[in-house]
């Protein structure tokens, strides 16, 4: 059986990123008869019901849904073809694609971006927050030049080099009764609300260890895979947790107060690069430039 044409797929997402026929049609700069078409052909090549009707616009079922997962992907990869194209084409400085996981993406890694750009006008560069998992994947499938993600992630296609480890911190509410404390041990954390990473991280793994080698309760009601939200819930007064100092230190303004905890627990992330080919003279420039800002960020650290 044929497969559905490339202008059906290019309705079927205008519809879902819009919401409406109408809308779609301007994005794909066709007519809306011709939209409805599209889309009604899909459905029937497919035999699926991609759209319920609500009101005025279109709402996608989940069978639509889990089509659109697939469908963007695919255009994601045709979109990274064409900006390798018009650099090539242009002839410009540089292009480089980083994927990173959410404890530097949300604020330590794009401010060294900032700077690390500033110097470099004519590279074009994309950034794109992931969990670790997904990092690998992408570096692996060739849709980043450059990732950043714990270090306990491996894949046969690609290489990576450790970056400086940081201690997790004791993150805890204003007012709470630990911050009097200089340093956190596990025993101050018996029978508090403790705010877990997910079972996926390689620090849950060290810190649970920890808390069972010195035979300390915590009462483990929250669970979250980020760590952002961990220090969201704890600014919210929900409990207290283990930290990267990365995300700590966004969060310092925001309702949490963060102590050294003994006995030290690393963070360990690494830097990511396809293993079949060259690492970019760019992308050299960018690891160790990296490198020797979280070393600086380190030695600087008020909880040394």
């Amino acid at each position: 059986m044929r497969g559905p044409n490339p202008r059906q797929i290019e309705a079927f997402r205008a519809v879902v990123m819009t919401g409406g026929v109408g809308a779609a049609a301007a994005l794909i700069n066709v007519t809306q008869p011709a939209v409805s078409r599209l889309i009604r052909d899909l459905q029937r090549h497919l035999g699926l019901v991609l759209f319920e009707r609500r009101g005025t616009g279109l709402v996608p079922t989940s069978e639509a849904l889990s089509l659109y997962s697939e469908v963007e992907r695919a255009f994601v990869g045709l979109e990274r073809i064409e900006q390798m194209a018009t650099e090539l084409r242009t002839r410009r400085a540089g292009f480089l694609r980083i994927a990173a996981l959410p404890a530097l993406a949300n604020g330590f890694l794009p401010r060294f971006v900032g700077a690390f750009l500033k110097d470099r006008p004519r590279l074009d560069l994309v950034l794109s927050g992931l969990v670790s998992h997904a990092v690998l994947a992408s570096v692996a499938q060739g849709q980043s030049d450059l990732g950043f993600a714990e270090a306990s992630m491996e894949h046969g296609a690609v290489a990576r080099e450790s970056m400086p480890a940081a201690p997790l911190l004791a993150v805890l509410p204003h007012g709470h009764r630990l911050v009097a404390k200089k340093r956190i041990r596990p025993r101050d954390f018996e029978g508090e609300n403790f705010i877990s990473l997910g079972p996926s991280a390689l620090s849950r793994f060290r810190t649970d260890r920890i808390f069972a080698e010195h035979g300390v309760t915590r009462i483990q009601r929250i669970e979250t895979p980020l760590s952002e939200i961990a220090c969201a819930l704890a600014g919210s007064g929900a409990g207290v947790a283990l930290c990267e100092p990365f995300t700590a230190t966004e969060y310092a303004t925001r309702g949490i107060v963060t102590r050294p905890f003994e006995p030290r627990v690393d963070f360990e992330f690494a830097a990511l690069y396809p293993a079949h080919r060259s690492v970019s003279p760019v992308a050299r420039e960018f690891i160790d430039g990296f490198r020797a800002h979280v070393t600086g960020f380190l030695r600087r650290a008020p909880w040394r």
